[in-house]
């Protein structure tokens, strides 16, 4: 009898995959900045706005395009064979029908979001969409039996691929199209190694109670992912539709830039805390002791990091872009600032959840978007995208971070001990703000005086981090714990 689904035997897979997500998450993060920097050396910042266009609208249909039955594949509990050429043919049907939708829908939906240049644009990105209805299956069937190392194998030849026929193309003058060609060619290969190591055959087929359970199943996923993708890109759109292209471009590339940190810093820790704090939820005072001590070790590390971004945007972004990214400085000095808000908000949104608090996070999450749009829309009328961004900001200060500390109260968690754990590192970051900024205006060229804030980020992150360092010690336990 196989023993592959005995505990060990999952534990052991179940470690093996989360190691390559982590590499994979980690390479893509890192390639993603290094293949933007040699773009936007290439590019205008007309192009990227108009490729944004393409790509907010991409996405957005994404959020949706399959109903969110491919996870019933993940999660179904008897063999996926069964329900697999059900799933194919929601799938690929819907992913269609989306795309003709898109493509002739095209022009409107890129004047309506800033640039009607962006119509061919997103008439190619649109194809990508029927690409994912093809390898939804196939995908979930690898997630399904953890085979991360084969994922993240398709997911570095899509975007190292992609970004080396951007290039090629982008180097000939096909602008933005040749983001768009990228993208598509890096998908279509990344398709077809999906397809070939598929652990079920690829079927089409129909039978109609399972399509209504897996309809009954994915709506309220479908529903909830359109909520989500509101929620990350109503700046983007906002800030396309009201200031044109070009002001997107420069928007887009200080999101990417002041997101780095987020998924650096974020990523490994949420890929163990759920589980370590899942472990503890019968022990309420042993929990809240873990949670702070996780979000002061994050704090320590995160907040020096996004706040030297912050106070250097200007020689950092004209020391990786040059000169003419200069105004995406402005928008960043705000995103990064808005990095340290999110990085936080991410522990606490695993933290509640695993505390069974799901309801409380959606609210804040609703309440957090109907606060952001109106303040977001005055930012860009008083400012111009920069409002995009400190609009934002205020909000969170302002609104979310009341919210969730209220809500972290009634789970256990006292406000002061949350201030208490974040205000060393808040002020150390606040004070390495200030220097960068300094640093900024006196030291020049570009280069040195990034390569100071990075130093100086540095310095401040390893006392930070000597101070805790029982923190440091127990977390790192635990994470070797946890991958074990």
């Amino acid at each position: 009898m196989s023993d592959a689904g005995a505990p060990g035997a999952v534990a052991h897979r179940a470690s093996r995959a989360l190691g390559w997500s982590l590499l994979n998450t980690l390479v893509a993060r890192l390639g993603t900045l290094a293949i933007g920097i040699v773009l936007a050396r290439v590019l205008a910042p007309s192009d990227f706005g108009v490729f944004a266009i393409a790509t907010v609208t991409m996405l957005a249909v994404l959020s949706f395009n399959e109903l969110g039955v491919s996870l019933a594949i993940v999660r179904w509990p008897d063999d996926p064979a069964r329900i697999a050429p059900t799933v194919n043919t929601i799938s690929v049907a819907t992913s269609a029908f989306l795309t003709i939708l898109l493509v002739v829908c095209a022009p409107w939906i890129s004047a309506g979001l800033g640039d009607v240049r962006a119509t061919p644009v997103v008439q190619v990105m649109a194809l990508a969409i029927l690409i994912n209805g093809l390898v939804a299956t196939p995908a979930a069937m690898l997630q399904r039996e953890f085979m991360q190392k084969q994922r993240a194998i398709a997911d570095q030849t899509n975007a190292w691929l992609g970004a080396g026929v951007s290039l090629v193309l982008a180097l000939a003058g096909m602008g933005a199209m040749s983001l768009a060609v990228g993208r598509l060619v890096g998908s279509i290969v990344s398709a077809g190694m999906l397809w070939r190591w598929s652990p079920a055959p690829y079927r089409f087929g129909w039978d109609r109670d399972v399509a209504r359970r897996l309809v009954a199943f994915g709506a309220p996923l479908a529903v909830a992912s359109i909520v989500v993708f509101a929620s990350g890109y109503a700046d983007q759109i906002i800030v396309g539709s009201q200031l044109g292209a070009e002001a997107l471009g420069f928007y887009v590339l200080a999101f990417n830039l002041a997101s780095w940190p987020v998924s650096i810093f974020s990523q490994p820790l949420r890929a163990v805390a759920p589980a370590a704090f899942a472990k503890l939820q019968h022990d309420g005072e042993a929990m809240v002791r873990n949670f702070l001590r996780v979000l002061r070790l994050l704090s320590v590390v995160a907040v020096p990091a996004c706040l030297a971004i912050s106070g250097a945007a200007t020689p950092v972004i004209t020391f990786l872009y040059g000169a003419k990214w200069l105004p995406a400085a402005d928008i960043l000095v705000f995103l990064a600032a808005l990095a340290v808000a999110r990085i936080w908000f991410e522990l606490v949104y695993d933290y509640l959840v695993v505390l069974g608090r799901s309801g409380s996070v959606l609210v804040i999450q609703a309440i957090w978007f109907l606060a952001a749009v109106p303040a977001m829309l005055a930012g860009v009328a008083l400012i111009g995208a920069p409002g995009a961004a400190l609009g934002q900001l205020v909000v969170v200060v302002v609104v979310v971070l009341p919210c969730y500390l209220i809500v972290l109260r009634r789970a256990g968690v006292k406000t002061t001990a949350f201030v208490a754990a974040v205000i060393v590192p808040t002020l150390a970051g606040l004070a390495l703000c200030c220097g960068c900024w300094l640093i900024s205006r006196s030291v020049s060229p570009p280069i040195l005086a990034a390569v100071a804030a990075g130093a100086s980020a540095l310095v401040v992150i390893v006392a930070l981090a000597a101070w805790r360092r029982d923190d440091v010690r127990l977390v790192r336990r635990a994470m070797k714990g946890g991958a074990r």
